[in-house]
């Protein structure tokens, strides 16, 4: 269990991390959401006792990480993974790590196998694609079999095959009872892996909950209704107090309406549906909403000019969409 209370980190005049209270338990993949500059790395840090917080204190598993004695079989992090010597072997620096926290050297093999690098164990982490260098990275944070991990967008650079890998794996992890906190930008991904949420901006908290609650909190739920007697339907709904609002090619939407009274009425009269479907909002949409106010670096629409300045297309700028990382195939 990771627990943060209080927890404050100030460089200089910025405020990086503003009083941010909550719990990562075990059992569950709780994913870190938050837009650039919002403060995750930052926290991440802190939990691993790199950076030393302003106020507030992180405790693991009931203890600071530096009272944790051999603290890999505690917990296992991937935050960067090109923070490699590169003149080392894949093998030779997990030897390294397992020496110095008192791990048996046939972990390696060990881990080296499960990210499935056995194959280049011998070759330099210089030569490593980014996607290789994600899977050695996965393979310290395994290495001391630890109950809690930590991983800070592992997806990046991994190809489809890799991507599903690191969903299951992280499943997997959870399913056993352990710790698992994951920050990644990747919308869909995060939707597909983590049960709970915590989301920060500029510093400060925002969410603490499932990632149900999280889509049903911060989006928008409508009923999609497409029928080729559009005006007897609207006659319908209007007469039973259903405000829909018309859509092209015949398409009706019903803001918070129910499908199942939808289609009755529909049958009731006999009007013909050709769609009738509930909607909400995807993660990346609720997050969106959520965020809107707390995103620090905002894009312009438009063209750049030769000099390299923005001319908006438009008077009015656009929330920032959430980097999303480069997907670089594995070589």
């Amino acid at each position: 269990m990771i627990e943060l209370e209080g927890l404050t980190k100030r460089y200089g005049e910025k405020l990086a991390v503003d009083n941010l209270t909550f719990t990562v338990r075990p059992g569950t993949v709780t994913g870190f959401l938050g837009p650039n500059g919002a403060g995750k790395s930052t926290t991440m840090r802190m939990i691993l006792g790199l950076d030393h917080p302003t106020a507030g204190n992180v405790r693991i598993d009931g203890r600071r990480y530096q009272e944790l004695k051999d603290p890999l079989t505690y917990i296992g992090a991937l935050l960067d993974a090109k923070a490699v010597h590169g003149g080392r072997s894949a093998y030779h620096h997990l030897l390294c790590l397992a020496q110095s926290n008192g791990i048996p050297a046939g972990r390696v093999d060990e881990v080296l196998a499960a990210v499935g690098l056995t194959p280049v164990a011998r070759k330099k982490a210089k030569d490593f694609s980014l996607g290789m260098s994600q899977r050695l990275g996965i393979a310290a944070a395994l290495l001391g079999d630890p109950r809690i991990l930590m991983f800070d967008e592992p997806v990046n650079g991994l190809d489809p095959e890799g991507i599903h890998w690191i969903r299951g794996l992280m499943k997997s992890l959870a399913a056993q009872g352990r710790t698992v906190f994951v920050s990644s930008h990747l919308m869909s991904e995060m939707a597909l892996t983590a049960d709970h949420l915590v989301v920060i901006g500029q510093g400060r908290l925002l969410a603490d909950t499932s990632m149900a609650d999280f889509i049903e909190q911060n989006s928008r739920c409508h009923v999609r209704v497409r029928t080729p007697e559009r005006e007897r339907l609207l006659d319908v709904l209007s007469t039973a107090g259903i405000t829909a609002v018309e859509k092209d090619g015949g398409l009706l939407e019903v803001e918070g309406g129910k499908a199942e009274r939808i289609g009755e009425l529909a049958a009731q009269h006999r009007v013909v549906l050709h769609e009738l479907s509930s909607r909400q909002s995807s993660l990346e949409e609720a997050f969106m909403q959520l965020t809107a106010g707390s995103v620090e670096y905002h894009a312009h629409t438009g063209q750049v000019d030769q000099a390299g300045q923005a001319a908006p297309a438009e008077p009015a700028a656009v929330p920032a969409q959430p980097a999303v990382a480069d997907m670089k195939k594995e070589s």
